[in-house]
């Protein structure tokens, strides 16, 4: 016959969960979050081992890491893109060497690259957000393709320059129209970073549909 459990089956375990329920669902949310965010930071370091390319016209260089930068909004969503970029700019301020180039320490975000790294910020923070709300929410594999590269555009390419060029002409005298000039050289390399982006993007999602939350 049933009882309700006393006191003492209390104490000895014997009113536990079952066994198949998880211990703290919570918790184990939490350890995943930090894990995704962990290994997308380590991934935009990684990338900052590709030696990066300097134009001449601006004292900013082209990098990879942009590509790390809007996979993170992209893949992860708006906080935990934007995280993973945070934890980036934080080792960085630490003074790790972790931009390209080997770049790292305070210097940095006083020189002409510093807005950049403010973009890197809210870059991927819209993008998740554009994802979240908007790419994922599409029907066809083909409408979540469209919407997931003007989404990258908007939050990889021009956020990121918005963020940027004034900086870059604040910090060096560079006038606007030059520092902006100087940045085009950067587009043909972002936009081919928005399209392998927005594909590797959607092919994930539409595989792992519990990945964006």
């Amino acid at each position: 016959m049933n009882r309700t459990p006393s006191v003492r089956d209390s104490a000895n375990g014997s009113s536990a969960r079952p066994s198949n329920l998880p211990e703290n669902p919570g918790r184990s949310n939490a350890t995943r979050d930090t894990v995704l965010v962990a290994v997308v930071a380590a991934l935009i370091a990684a990338m900052g081992l590709v030696p990066p390319i300097t134009l001449g016209v601006i004292p900013v260089p082209i990098t990879l890491q942009t590509l790390g930068v809007m996979l993170a909004g992209a893949l992860l969503g708006p906080w935990r893109g934007m995280l993973a970029n945070l934890t980036l700019v934080a080792l960085v301020a630490a003074g790790l060497p972790l931009l390209a180039g080997g770049r790292g320490g305070l210097g940095v975000f006083a020189g002409p690259t510093g807005g950049y790294l403010l973009g890197w910020v809210l870059g991927s923070l819209l993008i998740g957000l554009l994802f979240k709300y908007w790419v994922l929410r599409c029907h066809s594999k083909g409408a979540q393709l469209a919407a997931g590269l003007v989404s990258t555009i908007i939050g990889g390419i021009l956020v990121i320059y918005a963020c940027g060029i004034p900086w870059t002409t604040m910090v060096t005298g560079i006038p606007m129209g030059t520092s902006a000039l100087g940045s085009l050289g950067f587009l043909p390399g972002d936009l081919f970073k928005a399209v392998l982006t927005t594909v590797v993007a959607v092919t994930v999602h539409r595989s792992y549909s519990g990945l964006m939350k």
